[in-house]
């Protein structure tokens, strides 16, 4: 809570799938205990709802990579309002 007051904003990365993650959790608190602190929706950037595949490369499809943290993070902090 003390960060979302300091930059205003949440991202929150989960390796787990979206649907009944701890990210919801995570995001249902934020919304919660700092709702008006926020100056954007909390984003959560979640593996994709698929069975983890085995294949290295099917497996950095379905998990979060740096990459897409990177432009979710340069997307709302760009954004103002």
């Amino acid at each position: 809570m003390t960060s979302v007051a300091k930059t205003h904003r949440a991202v929150i990365i989960d390796e787990g799938w979206r649907s009944g993650s701890i990210s919801a959790e995570i995001s249902a608190r934020i919304m919660e205990k700092a709702f008006y602190e926020l100056d954007a929706p909390v984003e959560r950037i979640c593996a994709a709802e698929v069975p983890m595949p085995y294949a290295n490369q099917l497996e950095r499809a379905a998990l979060p990579q740096a990459a897409t943290i990177v432009q979710t993070v340069r997307r709302m902090v760009m954004h103002d309002g």
